[in-house]
């Protein structure tokens, strides 16, 4: 098991630095300067050993001055080139998370509803931000700077042997206990920090859905609940961050123990050797620099190694991401820039899950320019037609085609683009009426978003607000009536001439007044395209060519609403009844 996760792991390490693949300068050019920094650090002591041996005990003041100029000239030097290795890390590490965050979000848009389903929103954010911000872990912190480590401690240790190995094997008589503790460090940090982004993840859902929900839990009185809740994961989250903050405050100060044992150690056994004239007093001068050479990048290598775990982990969640199925297969060719818009399905069957069917064997044809309402009751499956004819979801049975042609044989982007939905949940984004129109298309004009405002009589209202048309929408449009949102979506609707036009509720949550202006243009609209129509009041849709009804997933009845109400035990008349019966009621109260 553990053999396989570390495979795991080296794959997911490769394919991180296959990401830096469009750098491949700034890579390389890291890369060289973590080989020159490890003997030119390395140097320093070396030197220092030189100064006290050949110029300070000989009393050469003129060398002394020549080899502290050296000295300092290899120090600027070494500052200088880490100040760049560092930078050019830090760049590098940016840049691939910029290209990542596009490439996740590209993704994230073209993933099936299903996902969402499924998904809590806060999951993705954290993925697109949390996680993809530890990748940047792996370069700054993570292979390049362990390997530079690494070649700093070979290089030190070859330096230290080189001067005195007598001194050098006193040295590392302690290092057997600051591997250990490293060890014990490194396995105990990765479980907190496991913990951690675990516990981020769940907050940012548990957040963004309260946030979304605030209304609802205001108007039920649910704050103190869900305050408790939070005080529950806010105190998890807690928890898994004070655990690792106690590994560090334990480990840092035994890894300083262990590093004075071994200074102590090496002093009292060095001056014995020293006053045997078996050491040079400038070794011993310089072999507590080698130590903290030695000893630092040791004592951080735990440190660095569980950021670079952490981060291949963000990582492979990442990955997981993007490589995820969950896209619908855009398989085909064709593109249209008109469509007769003729609608049929045959034989269709479609089921969320791939096991509990939603539609049953459907079928029903829409000719170009004819207006098919659909009707029944809540969980009958009307929505959901209108979701397997986007492609939002794939049917598994059947077919369902445009103008004679399978929809999976259109171009995925050009068959959404001839088909227009005005849905009753309207989302609006933050931005001005005209952006939330078009979507920031460029190629949609003021001109054309004002003429298809006024088609639909929106443009009286929209010309109300506040600088109109560049009037700024708040999140969600909640400095807007449910009225004026529903305009606006009808517009963005209208906007792009669609030749197949769906109505999904779109009158129902809009006043009298309103909802005539809206009638009137549907009217207007559905002479020139083929248009379907969800609607709970039975009233708006008397114009429909034909009216299908909806049981259970099955077309019960098909017809024009008088064909419809002239059946005595229909399922049609059935609702019309009861809605009428409801009417009568409201009226009388």
């Amino acid at each position: 098991m553990q053999q396989t996760k570390q495979k795991l792991n080296f794959s997911v390490l490769w394919k991180v630095i296959a990401m830096a693949q469009p750098y491949n300068k700034l890579f390389v050019t890291c890369l060289v300067l973590a080989v020159a920094l490890a003997p030119i650090s390395s140097m320093l002591p070396y030197i220092v050993k030189d100064i006290v041996d050949h110029h300070i005990v000989a009393a050469d003041f003129k060398g002394l001055l020549m080899m502290c100029g050296l000295f300092f000239a290899v120090l600027i030097l070494n500052v200088v080139m880490r100040y760049f290795f560092m930078f050019l890390l830090a760049e590098l590490g940016q840049n691939v998370l910029r290209d990542l965050r596009v490439k996740v979000f590209n993704h994230i848009t073209q993933l099936r509803l299903r996902y969402f389903d499924q998904t809590p929103i806060g999951t993705s954010t954290t993925r697109t931000i949390n996680d993809i911000s530890a990748i940047n872990e792996v370069f700054t912190q993570g292979v390049i700077t362990i390997l530079a480590d690494l070649l700093a401690v070979l290089t030190v240790l070859g330096i230290m042997f080189y001067t005195s190995w007598r001194l050098t094997l006193i040295s590392l008589a302690t290092l057997p206990l600051l591997v250990w503790a490293t060890y014990i460090f490194s396995k105990k940090v990765k479980d907190s920090y496991e913990r951690v982004r675990s516990n981020v993840a769940r907050m940012n859902a548990f957040l963004q859905e309260r946030i979304t929900g605030m209304r609802i839990v205001q108007i039920f009185n649910a704050e103190q609940q869900e305050a408790e809740k939070f005080r529950t994961i806010n105190r998890d989250y807690t928890s898994a961050n004070l655990d690792s903050v106690l590994y560090y405050s334990i480990f840092f100060p035994v890894v300083e123990l262990i590093s004075a044992f071994s200074l102590a150690l090496m002093v009292w056994i060095g001056a014995g050797s020293y006053l045997e004239d078996k050491v040079s007093f400038g070794a011993l001068v310089a072999f507590p620099l080698y130590l903290d050479l030695l000893f630092r990048p040791v004592r951080m290598a735990a440190d660095k190694f569980n950021t670079l775990q952490m981060g291949l982990v963000a990582a492979e969640r990442v990955f997981k991401l993007i490589e995820s199925d969950e896209v619908i297969p855009n398989q085909g060719t064709l593109s249209k820039n008109h469509l007769k818009g003729k609608v049929e399905f045959k034989k269709v069957n479609f089921a969320y899950d791939d096991e509990n069917y939603i539609l049953h064997d459907l079928d029903f044809t829409i000719q170009p320019g004819q207006t098919m309402a659909l009707v029944g009751s809540t969980g009958s499956g009307k929505s959901t037609i209108i979701n397997i004819m986007n492609r939002f979801y794939d049917i598994q049975k059947g077919q369902i085609l445009l103008d004679d042609v399978d929809i999976r044989d259109y171009e995925l982007n050009s068959l959404r683009k001839r088909i227009a939905i005005v849905l009753q949940d309207v989302f609006l984004f933050d931005g001005t009426v005209y952006e939330n129109i078009t979507l920031k298309d460029t190629t949609i004009s003021l001109e054309k978003v004002v003429e298809a405002a006024k088609i639909i009589g929106a443009d009286e209202y929209i010309s109300r607000l506040p600088d109109g048309y560049q009037f700024m929408v708040t999140e969600r449009g909640s400095n807007l009536s449910v009225g004026q949102r529903q305009l606006i979506s009808f517009v963005r609707a209208l906007v792009i001439d669609p030749d197949i036009l769906i109505l999904d509720e779109a009158t129902s949550s809009i006043d009298t007044e309103t909802e005539l202006v809206i009638q009137h243009a549907i009217e207007k609209l559905i002479e020139k395209r083929s248009s379907i129509i969800i609607a709970h009041r039975l009233s708006t849709i008397r114009h429909a060519d034909f009216i299908l009804v909806m049981d259970q997933g099955k077309a019960v009845e098909s017809g024009s609403h008088d064909e419809l109400i002239e059946k005595a035990n229909g399922r049609y008349k059935e609702l019309y009844d009861m809605q009428y019966a409801s009417l009568a009621s409201s009226s009388e109260l």
